[in-house]
Formats: C-alpha cells, sequence, structure tokens
C-alpha cells in the first residue's frame, strides 16, 4: 500500500477589482457640485441676483409707478439719505430697540435654559410650551400687546394703576412706544433662544460639572465657569443672529400702531419702516434700494465687530 502526501490547498489567486470605467470616475467627481447646485441655483436667483439688482437701482431715481424709467444719479440717493433726519431718526430707533429687546431677551433665555435643564417632571412639555411664541404668527401676537398697551382700556396701564403709577402712552411717548415694540420682540424670541442654548448646555460634558462638584463648587460657581464657558460658541451665534433680526425689524413696529410712519413723531420707526415708507410711502425705488444696502452694510460692520470681540476675547483666555 503506497502512502501519498496530502496535497496542499490551492489558494485562488486574488483578482484585482475592476476600474470603474470613465463615465462612473467622472460620476464621483462631479456628483458633489451636482448635489450642490440645486442650492446654489436658487440662492443665485433669489439671493444674489435681488441684492446686485438692488445696488443697481440704489444708483439711479426710479419711481414705483414708472419703474421702467431710471435716471442716473450714482451716490446721490446716499447723501440724500444722510441729509434726511428721518433715516437718522429711524437708525437710532433701530439701534435703541436692538439694544431694549436683544439684551434682556438672551438674558431671559439663558436662565430660561438653565432651569428646563434640571431633570424635573413635565420638562418636555414645558420645553415644547416655551416654542409656542416663536410659532405664533406675529401679526397676531403683535396685536394682541397693542390691546395690552392700550392707554385706556389697556391691561398693562390697569395694573401699573393698581400699584399707583399713572397710565402712560405707549403709543405715542418715545421710550415708552419703544419698550412695547421691545416686548413683542421679546416674547417672541426668548423660547427660541433658550431651546438653542439648552442644546448647548447638554453638549457640555457631564465630568466638567462632576470634577467641580468635588472642588465644592456651588451651583453658581459651576453655571458661571462652567456653563458659559461651555456656551460661547452658542452665546456668540445667537448673538449675532438676534443682532441681525433687530436690524431687520419690520412686522413689530408697523402693527404696533398700523402707520408706517412708526408713530405721529417717527419715535419708534425703524430702518425697515424707513425703507418701506420710502418705496411703498412716497413711492421712491431708489432710495428705498439704498435704504436696503446700508441695512445691508450695517449688518456686515455689526456681525464682523461681534465676531471680532468675541475672537480678542477667546485669544486673552488662551494665553492666560
Amino acid at each position: 500500500m503506497t502512502l501519498t502526501a496530502p496535497q496542499a490547498p490551492v489558494v485562488p489567486r486574488a483578482v484585482p477589482p475592476a476600474r470603474p470605467g470613465a463615465a462612473r470616475r467622472a460620476w464621483r467627481t462631479v456628483s458633489p457640485y451636482a448635489y450642490l447646485a440645486p442650492f446654489f441655483t436658487l440662492f443665485a436667483a433669489f439671493g444674489l441676483f435681488p441684492l446686485l439688482y438692488t445696488a443697481f437701482v440704489s444708483l439711479y431715481r426710479v419711481e414705483l409707478q414708472t419703474p421702467g424709467d431710471m435716471e442716473w444719479r450714482g451716490l446721490g440717493n446716499y447723501t440724500a439719505l444722510l441729509g434726511d433726519e428721518y433715516f437718522w431718526t429711524s437708525l437710532r430707533n433701530t439701534f435703541t430697540i436692538g439694544v431694549l429687546s436683544t439684551v434682556p431677551q438672551l438674558v431671559m433665555a439663558l436662565g430660561l435654559a438653565h432651569l428646563l435643564n434640571y431633570r424635573m417632571r413635565g420638562r418636555t412639555f414645558l420645553r415644547t410650551a416655551v416654542l409656542l411664541p416663536y410659532a405664533t404668527s406675529v401679526a397676531a401676537a403683535t396685536l394682541v400687546f397693542a390691546q395690552l398697551f392700550g392707554r385706556d382700556f389697556g391691561l398693562v396701564n390697569y395694573a401699573l394703576g393698581l400699584v399707583g403709577v399713572d397710565p402712560v402712552d405707549w403709543q405715542n411717548g418715545t421710550v415708552a412706544s419703544q419698550i412695547a415694540v421691545s416686548t413683542v420682540v421679546i416674547w417672541r424670541w426668548t423660547g427660541y433662544n433658550a431651546l438653542i442654548y439648552l442644546a448647548g448646555m447638554q453638549s457640555i460634558p457631564d465630568e466638567l460639572y462632576e470634577a467641580a462638584a468635588m472642588d465644592g463648587a456651588s451651583q453658581w460657581r459651576q453655571f458661571f465657569h462652567v456653563t458659559l464657558p461651555g456656551l460661547r460658541p452658542t452665546i456668540l451665534f445667537t448673538v449675532i443672529v438676534s443682532t441681525i433680526g433687530a436690524t431687520q425689524l419690520f412686522g413689530e413696529p408697523l402693527l404696533l400702531e398700523g402707520s408706517i410712519s412708526g408713530g405721529i413723531s417717527h419715535q419708534y420707526q425703524t430702518l425697515g419702516l424707513y425703507m418701506y415708507e420710502q418705496g411703498w410711502g412716497f413711492f421712491h425705488l431708489g432710495r428705498a434700494a439704498a435704504v436696503a444696502w446700508v441695512m445691508f452694510l450695517l449688518i456686515v460692520v455689526l456681525v464682523g465687530l461681534n465676531a471680532l470681540v468675541a475672537r480678542r476675547r477667546s485669544r486673552k483666555e488662551a494665553g492666560r
């Protein structure tokens, strides 16, 4: 009987994967741009083109009744704005209303988010409820607040009368009317910003709070030394968005009294209302386009200043 050694198994040779064809390689290269093309197409049609066309119109005298008749003015529309006292009034009102609405709004949103971050019963319902003002129509909200701030039968003046304060003319006083407009903005946007802060708080690692608690830090010290530094990018985002919103404020001051002039003496007319008054009240489309570009440049400057301040502060803290 002859014994034969077992044969070694035959290992099949690895077959190299087939190289994709030229058409597939070209699609892999072009596909990211194809997926992005719809967005940039819509942006060019409804974002970039109106922006450039508004800049073009701002250099001409154009009336709403005869938009085809255009007379070259160069920078005449812009120089006319600088000589209009109501432009400076609206610019000042935009700044004061922006400060009166943005600062309390973000502070309240930060505190509200801190409370919603605790484990308590019904927090899901509360987190949903704080977003309801944002979901409410700006027209409905402003009309309700216009009734609340009524001079003769408003609930706010009634409450002030209970503590011995004389009725306030909320729609004709300069400071009072700006406070009324700011209140509407605060009511609508506080919950929205609170949820943004809440999302930022939940991204902070729990280990940082545990380490702070082991070092004997109180809840307040944990908030100031752990929560706030962790929320710095989120706070910067909300400041920038709120600044843009304050510069473009339009619906709330328009519906408070129903006047595009922002009151008898333009006491709460913002840049948005002033632009609307020039274009659709006085039919000066060229002047309105110039106001729109001034608002755009103002937003760019304010956002740039916010980013610059935040960057310098971050560099100082990183160098410590």
